[in-house]
């Protein structure tokens, strides 16, 4: 896995904290959706299929866990 800032998945932490309707039982989803605006500076659409960095997003959503259960 790639080796991340720690500023920037800490920023990526609070957005997903930020966003309306954030849910723990969701947080997959939730992490999904910051690490897309992250790469493509928008929310995803409803069918969006845009990629995204993947290893950012294991890594985002392994840091919440661990900090959050």
């Amino acid at each position: 896995m790639a080796d991340y800032p720690e500023s920037l998945i800490k920023s990526l932490i609070k957005k997903v904290e930020d966003y309306p309707r954030f849910s723990k039982e969701e947080i997959e989803k939730f992490c999904w959706m910051a690490v897309h605006e992250h790469k493509h500076g928008v929310l995803p659409s409803e069918y969006d299929i845009r990629e995204i960095d993947e290893n950012l997003y294991l890594e985002l959503l392994q840091e919440f866990k661990s900090n959050i259960i």
